[in-house]
Formats: C-alpha cells, sequence, structure tokens
C-alpha cells in the first residue's frame, strides 16, 4: 500500500508519439512540474483530475486507488476531490464569474447561497472581486484567468491543479497569486510553469523531457 499523504503514479500512459513511464511519489504541498511544451506536463494533471487514464500501472492518492486499470479500477473526475485551472480557462460563456466561480461547489451538493458565498470569497483570494458580474465575454484575459483560478480553488479540493497559471495574468498581479497558491489550504498542490523562478517556490520538482521524467525534492 502507497504511504499515507503522497499521491503515487508507478504506471504509463500513451497518446500519439507521446509515451511516458510514470514512477512518481508527489509529496503533500507544492510540486512544480517543469519541461518543454509537448513533454507530456498537462497530460500528467489530466491524469491526476481523472480526464486521462492509466494504460498501465496505478495511481493511489492518500494510499486509496483511483486508476488501475489492470484491476478495472478507474474513480471518474467528478468523484476525485481534485480541481483543475485549464490554461485555457473553460469558463462557460453564459454565466457570470461568480456563477462560474460557485458551479464546482453547486455541483459538490451546496445551495445557491452558500456556494456563491464561497464563489464570492474565492474571487476576493484571486483579486477578482470587482468582476463577479460579468460574463466570460465582457473580461480580460488576465482576469479569465483569476476566474479559472478561483473556480478551482473555491470548492476546497484536496488536489488542485494548476497548468500555467500565471500565463495570462499581468506581472503586477502575479505575487498574490504566488503566495495563494504556495499557502494552498489543499493538501496537494501541483504547478506546470515554464518559470524557474515560480518552480523555486515547490519543494518538489518534476521535470519532463522526451520521455525522461525526473523528481528532485528542493531544498
Amino acid at each position: 500500500m502507497a504511504d499515507a499523504m503522497t499521491i503515487t503514479i508507478d504506471g504509463r500512459i500513451r497518446r500519439g508519439d507521446l509515451d511516458l513511464r510514470l514512477d512518481l511519489q508527489l509529496p503533500a504541498g507544492l510540486t512544480a512540474i517543469v519541461g518543454p511544451n509537448g513533454a507530456g506536463k498537462t497530460t500528467i494533471l489530466r491524469l491526476l483530475a481523472g480526464l486521462e487514464a492509466l494504460d498501465e500501472g496505478t495511481l493511489t492518492v492518500d494510499g486509496r486507488t483511483i486508476d488501475a486499470p489492470a484491476d478495472g479500477k478507474f474513480i471518474p473526475a467528478e468523484e476525485r476531490m481534485m480541481a483543475m485551472a485549464f490554461q485555457n480557462h473553460r469558463l462557460m460563456p453564459h454565466l457570470s464569474a461568480l456563477d462560474n466561480v460557485a458551479y464546482p461547489c453547486r455541483r459538490r451538493g451546496q445551495d445557491r447561497p452558500t456556494a456563491r458565498h464561497h464563489a464570492a470569497a474565492a474571487l476576493q483570494s484571486v483579486g477578482a472581486d470587482a468582476v463577479g458580474a460579468l460574463r466570460p465575454g465582457a473580461l480580460s484575459g488576465g482576469q479569465s484567468q483569476r476566474v479559472a483560478i478561483a473556480r478551482a480553488i473555491a470548492a476546497k479540493p484536496t488536489v488542485l491543479l494548476l497548468d500555467e497559471p500565471l500565463a495570462s495574468v499581468d506581472p503586477d498581479g502575479r505575487p498574490l497569486l504566488r503566495e495563494l497558491f504556495t499557502s494552498s489550504s489543499s493538501s496537494y498542490t501541483v504547478w506546470v510553469t515554464h518559470d524557474p523562478h515560480d518552480a523555486e517556490l515547490a519543494a518538489s520538482l518534476v521535470s519532463v523531457s522526451d520521455g525522461d521524467i525526473r523528481q528532485t525534492e528542493q531544498p
């Protein structure tokens, strides 16, 4: 059995020309994943989120197996206590920013006032409380990115997955979000980034390149 308070991936995933052999143990806290475009960084996030499945091997979170193809085991995304902030935001155009952020809370059974209360707090934490009434079409790229991050954190997931979360955010707004990620209440935060300075904030670093995956612990 995998150790408690560890995400363990021991397996393989193939997607077209991508062939990743994964042997990772992600500790609680912040992990950064770095590497060139197309190396498979986002695929690892999608695997954790339940949007992709292993071709072989096992994925466990805190000792609980959530993906093991040989045993016919696969916990779907909606049953995993995980949330992902996508690089392309994926906001629902017919909902306000506030209701976009409240959506995962509603999916988990919260009534509308409670979900909106948590959504408003999440928007405030990312510095986007002023845009709550706006729909995605009226938001800038940086505002949309902040709303996507707020949506990911609103439901207080066990695992927070971040795919280049600062790519569209103006430089002045990035320190607030970096502080948010490093002090996240989630047990695990997994952050895909191209910025070496952001990667230095993580306790665990995963480097992905040409199918080679290496994990190091940082001081």
